[in-house]
C-alpha cells in the first residue's frame, strides 16, 4: 500500500455542478425524474414492454431512461412520463443564489 494521502472533498449535492457542467441544475432535475421513473417501474415490476402497453410510450424510451441516456429528454417530457405511470405528480422548485455564482456587472448610466 502506498503512502499517498487522499484529500476529502465535500460535494455540492449536485454531481453535475461538481463536474463543471453548464446546465447542472437541469441535468440534476432530469436525473431525479429518471430515478423516480425507474423506481416506479421496479416497484410495479414493469418491463419496458409492459410500461409501453400501459402508457403508450415506446419501450425504447424506457430503455433509454433505465440506461441514463437522458440527453434527448426534456424535463417536462420526463414529468409527463412519470404522470402516465404514477398518476399524480407534484413538482416543487426552489431558487437560491449561489455564493460562487458570478454577479451581473453594475451599470452606470
Amino acid at each position: 500500500m502506498s503512502n499517498e494521502k487522499l484529500e476529502l472533498v465535500r460535494g455540492s449535492g449536485n454531481v453535475y455542478r461538481d463536474l463543471g457542467h453548464v446546465n447542472a441544475g437541469l441535468e440534476q432535475a432530469r436525473a431525479i425524474m429518471a430515478a423516480r421513473i425507474i423506481r416506479t417501474l421496479d416497484a410495479r415490476k414493469l418491463s419496458t414492454r409492459d410500461a409501453e402497453k400501459l402508457t403508450g410510450i415506446g419501450h425504447s424510451e424506457f430503455s433509454r431512461i433505465r440506461n441514463a441516456q437522458l440527453r434527448r429528454f426534456t424535463l417536462d417530457r420526463l414529468i409527463a412520463i412519470l404522470g402516465k405511470l404514477d398518476g399524480d405528480v407534484e413538482v416543487s422548485v426552489t431558487f437560491k443564489i449561489r455564493r460562487d455564482a458570478p454577479r451581473p456587472a453594475a451599470r452606470v448610466a
